[in-house]
């Protein structure tokens, strides 16, 4: 498949990824894990829901907890420039035939919610409640000290087309794995922000939420994090890493949260605010995309993803055999 041109003249401009909304079949045992165990700050609460920031953050939130019956991924939230770009993004999706719905949210201006073609639901917005600066409060850090949310993965049944619809929106190619023989895409990275990627898919039963990352200081961070999880209750949390991913060079941590949401801990990936930066491509083959060094991916990870509300997965497009554990 053809790899699109960067789109540099969006018809509106999305700034960064900002937030997630998860829902969690037990709210004190998920503020347990989130704010006591990994270091993020409660901002404001009640018996429904718990909105969290880290550290350097100074939006309201970056991740929405809420009870629910059922552990499920809701709306992935971006931030757009200002209210003018806001109404562009309405606009857009309405005429490309995706339902848009004003919406109420706390802490929040303005905002509408939509769903990609895939059938992630989506939340755009321009302005949150900001919140004075804590990064120099390091009183506060603990767990993992979190620094900011960094980005998305989802499990998409066509990450082509995926691609090129995010690409219409203006999310540029970082780096892709596709097979030799066809040259169709496994996984692409696109971002907004400068960094690797705001929004990734890889390919699987989907839509579904792979995973949601948190930007972390040093490798030592994450060495921590898992001496305190192995003896604190959490050690079968503990799902894949440390490591170092091929792709992104970021040195890696996932865990799962008491629900099973699969949650990363990232750091040291690279800059890509070059308008002319070229995506680096890697062949499905390939071990060292997945894992530049460290212990190969276990099945649950290519298998296991959170379901978005609302949307039904479908197997998908393509069919191919990743490299896994044992």
């Amino acid at each position: 498949m053809a790899i699109p041109t960067s789109n540099h003249n969006p018809p509106f401009n999305i700034v960064r990824l900002s937030h997630i909304v998860l829902t969690v079949t037990d709210l004190a045992a998920s503020r347990k894990f989130y704010a006591d165990l990994l270091g993020l700050q409660v901002t404001d609460e009640n018996d429904k829901r718990i909105y969290l920031r880290a550290m350097e953050e100074r939006g309201h939130h970056c991740i929405v907890l809420q009870q629910g019956d059922v552990a499920v991924a809701g709306d992935l939230g971006f931030k757009v420039q200002d209210d003018e770009h806001l109404e562009r993004a309405k606009a857009f999706f309405d005429r490309s035939g995706l339902a848009t719905q004003w919406v109420e949210e706390p802490h929040q201006g303005r905002t509408f919610r939509t769903r990609d073609p895939q059938g992630i639901p989506l939340e755009f917005y321009s302005r949150m409640d900001r919140l004075p600066a804590i990064h120099q409060q390091y009183a506060l850090y603990k767990g993992i000290k979190p620094l900011r949310i960094d980005h998305f993965n989802c499990f998409s049944p066509d990450v082509g087309a995926a691609v090129h619809f995010y690409n219409s929106i203006g999310f540029r190619l970082t780096e892709y794995t596709d097979t030799q023989e066809t040259g169709d895409l496994w996984a692409a990275w696109m971002h907004r922000k400068g960094g690797v990627h705001d929004i990734a898919f890889t390919n699987g039963i989907g839509p579904r939420l792979h995973h949601v990352a948190f930007w972390v200081p040093t490798p030592l961070n994450i060495i921590d994090l898992l001496d305190v999880m192995s003896t604190s209750g959490y050690l079968a949390n503990i799902e894949r890493g440390p490591g170092r991913h091929g792709i992104s060079n970021a040195f890696f941590l996932y865990i799962r949260d008491p629900d099973g949401h699969r949650i990363e801990f990232y750091c040291s990936d690279y800059q890509t605010v070059d308008p002319d930066h070229e995506p680096i491509r890697w062949d499905l083959k390939d071990p060292q995309r997945q894992t530049l060094w460290g212990a190969a991916a276990p099945r649950s990870w290519f298998e296991e993803g959170s379901v978005f509300a609302g949307t039904e997965p479908r197997k998908p497009k393509l069919l191919a055999t990743p490299i896994v554990a044992p």
